[in-house]
């Protein structure tokens, strides 16, 4: 898959939390637009940022390039104003897709960061890339609160292939949460969405995850489930014969099942509890 790729001058990279984020957050921080991981069930494929470009989802980024200069700037106007800077990165793209190796913009910001850090840090991939910045990573985490959240919607392999075929395999997140978490820096499982799974999935995340945060695709996706169903997400689950799997209450009864391998104050369950304090 051919992606179209410019360096831009973004005017801002704190975006106030609003909607799903409006629970703690209080800015959202994009190093880049736009994904080369190109999940089939993104919610972002139905929003604006998407829907007025004539290039699909998945085929076109924008690099911020002046990320890092923007942080700066803009953190030290909050704190002259005694506001609390609670951040979430990254809502509508993936601060660890494959560009970043080379482009390293989400490793300048982090270096900016342990200048002029943040109250609290969410970090939210996919990416086993993340590894590379532990060093970044640590020193942040002995300045502010630092939590790294590493998707992981299914230990089955085929269930990515299905459903997020150009992201990093399972086995390669798994293999990072654990990393992050020997750093002694704080990590969370997101299973967002929820995919079908094996029964010993819940045991895969032992020790390596202090939470576990749940999430589907009827609450997560900001519309309640009607961006997934436009973007034909109840036909691909039936086509595979997973219907069994698209269902009001999955968060539910999943959370129920995960808390017979996790105490239930490491469950999270989208989206009340999404800010994690």
């Amino acid at each position: 898959m051919g992606i179209e790729v410019k360096e831009i001058l973004a005017k801002k990279i704190l975006t106030e939390a609003k909607g799903y984020l409006d629970v703690g957050f209080t800015h959202s921080l994009n190093p880049y637009s736009g994904c080369a991981f190109s999940c089939r069930y993104c919610y972002v494929r139905e929003m604006p940022i998407q829907k007025f470009k004539e290039i699909p989802w998945g085929e076109w980024l924008d690099i911020k390039a002046n990320a890092a200069e923007n942080y700066r700037n803009e953190i030290r106007k909050l704190r002259e104003k005694n506001k609390p800077v609670n951040i979430f990165m990254s809502s509508v793209t993936d601060p660890y897709q494959p560009i970043e190796r080379k482009a390293k913009i989400t490793r300048s910001i982090l270096e900016e960061m342990i200048e002029n850090p943040p109250d609290f840090l969410q970090i939210q991939t996919r990416s086993p890339l993340i590894t590379r910045d532990i060093d970044l990573l640590k020193k942040l985490n002995e300045i502010c609160e630092v939590l790294v959240s590493i998707t992981v919607e299914t230990d089955r392999e085929d269930m990515k292939t299905i459903f997020s075929p150009y992201a990093p395999g399972i086995k390669l997140r798994i293999k990072a949460l654990k990393e992050i978490h020997d750093a002694e820096i704080s990590t969370q499982a997101s299973i967002s969405p929820v995919l079908p799974f094996t029964p010993d999935f819940p045991k895969v995340l032992i020790g390596i995850a202090d939470h576990i945060w749940i999430d589907t695709l009827s609450i997560g996706d900001g519309f309640m489930g009607k961006r997934s169903e436009r973007l034909g997400m109840p036909e691909l689950f039936q086509q595979h014969e997973l219907s069994k799997w698209y269902r009001k209450d999955l968060h539910l009864m999943v959370g129920r099942y995960f808390t017979k391998y996790f105490p239930a104050e490491m469950i999270r369950i989208s989206k009340k509890e999404a800010f994690p304090k």
